[in-house]
């Protein structure tokens, strides 16, 4: 690395870390002022800004604010809590796989607010320590996110690595992603089955129980959603999410089999996965139009302005012909983004070639989503207005925020150094393609969000030359987030957990959700890679 280019990763870097100390809508917001540094400060030409990721998020988001404005959303907290309070003495295994399923369903994390509490209050009446469950059910409804099939993440995923020459459905995505989740969840139950003191042997739980005002704190209310009246508008709205999740599985499928159902379009698209294309130049043609005048059968060629205005003083008439030169070119190799020359419509033998293209499924999802918010907001009365002010949208939108500014400084570095980032890692991750999921995990830990990672770092590790279904299969590897307890879900859980037992520690790290969330991107990551490698070597589904 060039010692500029350590001082402008160090920019991006600084403007990450500032942006997670303030939070929220800071992280999108400082990371305008990096890329500012980038683009004005050092003249880096700025790279795309992530649209169609961004669109995805606004319309699952929208969709599912509006299902909270229904009420459907506590129509959903509510079976789970019936599912919960039925077997309490299996709180531990049940939360983090109900709050799971949810945000599969959903496609973010946000919705499971109504439920921590709900958990914390199962597990302390039951007398199990309420972190065994709550630790890994905060963990679990991020885990969610690369396993549903409306989540960014997902839609990103394959949207970037349809670019790069590996067509992968989010159908396919889930199918690697669902399987090494739910094992990774199974480990961390494992380790938090017995994990802690019983509350019974706790000393510092047991000293709190001793203060009669403690006591009545922790044992005196009931947190539940069960004595809310639902109505069939609500009910009715959660039908119309389901169906358009389900209308969007069963396009996906099709398209997997084969069996396209979109409308197609005509268009330039890479052959034989073309990336890139290397050319060295020997000559250039430069077309040039010359003047001539015909007298007494005879040629003669213009070559000054001077000489054509005395041609035209004597009443000659003057034509032109069009010759191509060969001119000397630089010999040096380009490099030519086959994306680029998609884009532009370019037919390069061998290289890009026309066709058609079915409707992508970003601009499928989008669709869908935007009809089930007006079915949503016509058959069910939902009010948009109740919905922009719910925690599900107002938490999507800052994600939104995040991921615009977050994903288009990075994708400005590294589009602006992916020749010296191929020279740097290319070794490395030739012989150790699977440790660009360290990047990853390292990468979430800093920007919060899994989307943004898979925007920001998945581009630079295609260029990398890493074969699409090894991305594929460490993509449980972009939760990181949990790493430094400062995600919303998890400094919720702490202040719900009124027993005292999920905690952040002392030293920061040693808080209640390191070891279950370390567990499962261990296991899940090393999983996804089997499942993937299986699909892809065995089954040839990709």
């Amino acid at each position: 690395m060039t010692f500029l280019m350590i001082v402008e990763l160090l920019v991006v870097l600084i403007a990450l870390w500032v942006g997670a100390r303030y939070g929220s809508l800071a992280l999108g917001a400082i990371s305008g002022i990096g890329l500012a540094v980038l683009v004005f400060g050092f003249q880096l030409k700025p790279g795309e800004p992530p649209t169609d990721v961004i669109y995805i998020i606004i319309a699952a988001v929208t969709c599912a604010g509006i299902l909270q404005a229904s009420g459907g959303m506590d129509w959903m907290i509510q079976i789970a809590e019936k599912l919960l309070r039925k077997h309490p003495d299996r709180i531990t295994i049940l939360a983090p796989f109900t709050t799971f399923i949810l945000t599969v369903l959903v496609g973010t994390g946000h919705v499971v607010y109504t439920l921590m509490p709900i958990i914390c209050d199962i597990a302390l009446k039951k007398g199990i320590r309420p972190e065994r469950p709550c630790g890994i059910a905060s963990i679990a409804s991020q885990i969610g996110i690369t396993c549903s099939p409306i989540a960014a993440a997902v839609v990103a995923f394959s949207a970037i690595s349809a670019d790069n020459g590996f067509q992968v459905s989010n159908i396919q995505i889930i199918m690697v992603c669902i399987p090494a989740c739910v094992i990774g969840i199974l480990a961390a139950i494992g380790y938090s089955w017995n994990r802690g003191l019983d509350l019974d042997k706790d000393p510092e739980f047991q000293a709190k129980l001793n203060d009669p005002e403690q006591r009545a704190y922790i044992y005196g209310s009931t947190a539940t959603t069960l004595d809310k009246e639902i109505s069939k508008e609500s009910k009715r709205a959660v039908y119309i999410f389901l169906g358009a999740l389900v209308v969007i599985v069963a396009i996906s499928l099709t398209s997997m089999f084969g069996v396209n159902v979109l409308p197609e379009y005509s268009n330039v698209k890479a052959t034989n996965h073309a990336t890139s294309l290397s050319v060295i130049p020997t000559t250039r043609d430069t077309v040039c139009v010359r003047s001539f005048v015909i007298e007494n059968g005879k040629k003669t060629m213009l070559l000054t302005a001077e000489e054509e205005h005395a041609a035209l003083a004597k009443g000659m008439t003057i034509e032109h012909q069009s010759d191509t030169l060969k001119v000397a070119a630089n010999p040096k190799a380009v490099n030519i983004d086959v994306k680029k020359l998609v884009k532009s419509g370019v037919v390069i033998d061998g290289v890009t070639a026309k066709g058609s293209k079915p409707l992508t499924m970003n601009i499928v999802i989008q669709i869908i989503m935007l009809v089930a918010c007006a079915l949503m907001i016509i058959f069910c009365k939902a009010k948009p207005k109740k919905a922009i002010a719910g925690p599900v949208w107002q938490n999507g939108m800052v994600a939104v925020v995040a991921i615009y500014g977050i994903a288009w400084m990075s994708n400005t570095y590294f589009d602006n150094y992916q020749v010296e980032m191929q020279a740097l890692l290319g070794d490395i991750v030739h012989e150790y393609p699977w440790s660009i999921a360290v990047a990853f995990f390292a990468v979430s830990v800093l920007i919060n969000s899994q989307g943004a990672v898979v925007v920001s770092m998945l581009p630079l590790a295609y260029a990398l030359g890493i074969p699409g279904w090894i991305l594929l299969g460490v993509m449980p590897s972009v939760y990181g987030y949990f790493f430094i307890p400062n995600y919303p879900s998890d400094i919720a859980t702490v202040n719900f957990d009124r027993s005292g037992t999920t905690v952040i520690g002392k030293y920061l790290l040693n808080h209640s959700f390191m070891a279950p969330g370390m567990i499962h991107v261990v296991v899940a990551t090393i999983a996804g890679l089997g499942f993937s490698y299986a699909y892809h070597f065995w089954f040839g589904l990709y």
